[in-house]
């Protein structure tokens, strides 16, 4: 054989690596989706601050924007042919959105009522805690480290009602207390039940956590009573499109393909984001005992989520 025979040979080709690619490819969604957690998250309590001093009223605001939000992903997902939710999925989507959205988020929405946007998610940032908690009940209950991490969570907590930055009304300050358990619980029992497959669960949740608050709100005689505020329906159409829409879809995602506490990492994350936000955009100001109880719950998390 000559040397042009041997040089006009091609150099054989190695196929890429499906398995490698396809790790990749998930790793750089799962990252995308932290960010989008990180940021995003962090600015919807100054979105929802906008809103009801633009006066719109909480849970219908709230049951409007998850309701509009998930028709959207719905419909857009059902034009491309994704199956309908089964009756068990519904029932399912129904009790995750009911305790992430109708009480989750209906809570932090309701204590904002006589919260700054900070404290509220400096509150909201306790979710690992209870997430530690009711992982117990399924077998895994904290060590050593993550009960103190525990003990100084809770102490943190404990400091902001002292200081009285949960506001001087019992109702909106339990119901902001409430907020991250229910959120931390239905996280829990979603990975334990049939949900759809892929955007479809999140968007049958919205739904039905949108309908649930609209209901509760007529129920509570909320009304319009007046135009709302230009900015507010401005925040408004933010909370909509990338609180919900980008947002809640990202967390979906990340709770099926991270581990819980990569998942709810963002609780490092979005206290500093609101208060920095709140600060410059809102004149919102934070006391000596607030910084405090910031600094005692994010060290929870951070015992909390270091071991795991």
């Amino acid at each position: 054989m000559s040397a042009s025979t041997i040089s006009s040979t091609p150099p054989a080709v190695v196929p890429p690596d499906s398995d490698a690619l396809q790790a990749s490819a998930q790793r750089g969604r799962i990252l995308l989706c932290l960010v989008t957690l990180y940021l995003v998250w962090g600015s919807t309590y100054l979105g929802i601050r906008f809103v009801l001093q633009g006066g719109m009223p909480p849970f219908l605001t709230a049951g409007a924007r998850f309701l509009t939000a998930g028709a959207l992903l719905f419909g857009a997902l059902w034009l491309k042919g994704a199956p309908v939710p089964t009756a068990k999925q519904w029932g399912a989507c129904a009790v995750v959105g009911a305790m992430l959205l109708g009480v989750g988020n209906g809570g932090v929405v309701y204590g904002q009522q006589t919260v700054s946007s900070g404290v509220a998610a400096l509150v909201v940032g306790s979710l690992p805690m209870w997430s530690a908690l009711f992982g117990g009940l399924f077998g895994q209950w904290p060590g050593k480290l993550e009960r103190w991490g525990l003990a100084l969570g809770f102490g943190g907590i404990i400091l902001l009602n002292l200081g009285t930055e949960l506001g001087g009304r019992v109702l909106p300050m339990v119901m902001l207390i409430v907020a991250p358990m229910s959120w931390a619980l239905g996280s829990v029992l979603g990975r334990r039940m049939s949900l759809p497959k892929g955007l479809m669960a999140p968007a049958a949740q919205m739904l039905c956590g949108g309908v649930l608050m609209l209901a509760f709100g007529l129920l509570r005689g909320e009304h319009f009573t007046a135009m709302p505020e230009p900015r507010a329906l401005g925040a408004f159409a933010y909370l909509v499109t990338f609180g919900s829409l980008l947002g809640y879809s990202a967390y979906a995602y990340l709770m099926r393909h991270a581990s819980p506490s990569l998942a709810t990492s963002y609780a490092y994350v979005n206290p500093v984001v609101a208060v920095l936000l709140g600060v410059v955009f809102a004149g919102e100001t934070m006391s000596p005992m607030a910084w405090v109880a910031m600094a005692a719950i994010l060290s929870a998390v951070v015992l909390l989520t270091r071991k795991r």
